[in-house]
């Protein structure tokens, strides 16, 4: 079950009367290059104010500041997180810290939106679900893609039957990155793949299906050099479904997602890193009742994902109501990562539930 939220979303008018807040304030915990894509479509996403964003260089947090257009650059962390008008904050800090800052934030007072991966294993995302139980704050896994309308589609769409019974799911996600600065390549921060990347599959499928899997088996290959896993394959037993990826940091960019049903296959063109310019499209390939086979591309209207998740998390915060992603979410996701670490360093199929951290 989750938290009873108790909302920091109210203020006192001039008579002391309470009254509702229309907006979350939000704060941005460090200057990381996502920034880029997500802190103007917070800003500009509905029930969403961006006041400002932190540092530990101040130079930094100004440059940054400017750059967006926000009113306050903080000189450190703890100064934002002692802003009593900020409401929630985004962290995109680097793997490794993401469990200790989103502790912080909510023994703050603050609701946190983190980018992925939550923790490093299931044992910190547990952690997490401790600490915001008794903060009674809301803390949610900055997967974006899994309030994107086009994967609200592509889960109506095999609800209602659009490819028959769903027997299996492939995917891929790959791009090159040899650069030994980046933090994606530095074991110590939590780099490699399947934290970056290969999450991904893993939690849209569990998303589609709306279960977990019973058990996974994986080969993995590691850097010679970084020590980060570098390329990795992956078969999820849905119990009667089949959820296969590969995903890997140094082979040409690549993305996709497919779900094979018994009367038809839909496949998302571009699942992971929607484009905010133009519409999303979802190939539909279906058998009509004389047996032919048609194909139809569906579009999804233009939006911004980082800001849908944004509004859709505000709102929760504002109402008091459910999240859409819940803490709860991001543990079980964990799970299946720390099973496919398991898997491949035994070489043998591992349970699910047998997974308990075991992240490398």
């Amino acid at each position: 079950m989750g938290a009873l939220v108790q909302s920091n979303s109210h203020v006192r008018n001039s008579k002391g009367h309470v009254m509702a807040k229309d907006a979350v304030v939000w704060g941005i915990l460090g200057t990381a290059k996502i920034n880029d894509k997500v802190v103007v479509p917070m800003h500009k996403a509905p029930k969403c104010r961006v006041k400002g964003i932190a540092s530990r260089n101040p130079q930094k947090a100004r440059d940054a500041a400017a750059r967006y257009g926000l009113a306050v650059a903080y000189d450190s962390y703890e100064a934002l997180l002692a802003d009593p008008e900020i409401d929630a904050v985004y962290i995109p800090l680097p793997n490794h810290i993401h469990m200790e800052w989103t502790v912080r934030s909510v023994e703050a007072g603050k609701h946190v939106l983190c980018e992925k991966p939550i923790g490093l294993d299931v044992r910190q995302a547990e952690r997490l679900i401790a600490a915001r139980d008794k903060s009674g704050r809301y803390v949610q896994e900055a997967f974006m893609v899994r309030t994107h309308p086009q994967w609200l589609k592509v889960r109506t769409l095999i609800e209602e039957g659009a490819i028959g019974e769903l027997r299996a799911v492939t995917g891929g996600f790959t791009y090159y990155n040899t650069d030994p600065r980046d933090i994606r390549n530095q074991s110590e921060l939590g780099g490699g793949g399947l934290l970056d990347i290969g999450c991904y599959p893993i939690t849209t499928s569990r998303f589609i299906l709306g279960r977990e899997p019973k058990q996974v088996v994986a080969l993995m290959e590691r850097d010679p050099t970084f020590e980060v896993d570098r390329l990795g394959s992956v078969l999820m037993d849905f119990d009667g479904v089949q959820a296969s990826f590969f995903y890997s940091t140094q082979i040409h960019n690549y993305q996709r997602m497919q779900f094979h049903g018994t009367t038809g296959r839909l496949e998302v063109e571009i699942p992971f890193n929607a484009p905010n310019d133009r519409p999303t499209r979802l190939l539909l390939s279906e058998r009509s009742s004389a047996g032919v086979d048609t194909q139809r591309w569906l579009e999804l209207p233009v939006c911004d994902q980082y800001g849908v998740a944004a509004a859709v998390f505000a709102e929760a915060i504002l109402s008091g109501g459910p999240q859409a992603i819940p803490l709860e979410d991001a543990c079980s996701n964990m799970r299946v990562i720390d099973a496919v670490f398991r898997s491949a360093r035994s070489s043998c199929w591992v349970s699910i539930q047998d997974s308990q951290g075991s992240y490398e």
